[in-house]
């Protein structure tokens, strides 16, 4: 299956702060830029962080019950292999960040098991990473 990258524009109220998350914390490559926003390269897929006021979610996050954890809503972010998202949890765990939903399993056992974690940018926007062992449980019902 061969996909085209998304796009995606967030809101963040202090740009610097953001840019300095996404590109160390992740070691996500820039591209454009300007003082007001930063282009950067999410795990192939264009990411926008724009300068905004802060938003309502950012200020009080909404959850859902998924699995037994609140799901914060809104969220974004992105489907990685196995191995990525080991790696990638790995790295986040070492650099000591505090997660909203820590590294597990998810539907274990179940049709769309799938590992995931959710954390927060500095400017409270939620992210979920996930993976799956098998991609064929991607939209599985």
């Amino acid at each position: 299956m061969s996909l085209q990258p998304f796009h995606l524009a967030i809101p963040v109220y202090d740009v610097p702060l953001a840019r300095v998350f996404y590109r160390d914390v992740f070691a996500l490559e820039e591209g454009r830029s300007a003082e007001t926003w930063v282009d950067f390269n999410f795990f192939g897929h264009q990411l926008v962080i724009h300068h905004h006021p802060k938003t309502p979610s950012q200020e009080n996050a909404t959850t859902n019950p998924v699995d037994g954890h609140d799901v914060p809503v809104p969220h974004f972010g992105v489907v990685l292999t196995w191995q990525q998202w080991e790696e990638l949890a790995e790295r986040l765990t070492s650099q000591n960040i505090q997660f909203v939903i820590e590294p597990y399993i998810r539907f274990k056992g179940q049709v769309g098991e799938q590992a995931t974690m959710f954390l927060l940018d500095p400017c409270g926007n939620a992210l979920e990473f996930k993976a799956f062992k098998d991609m064929g449980q991607l939209f599985a019902k």
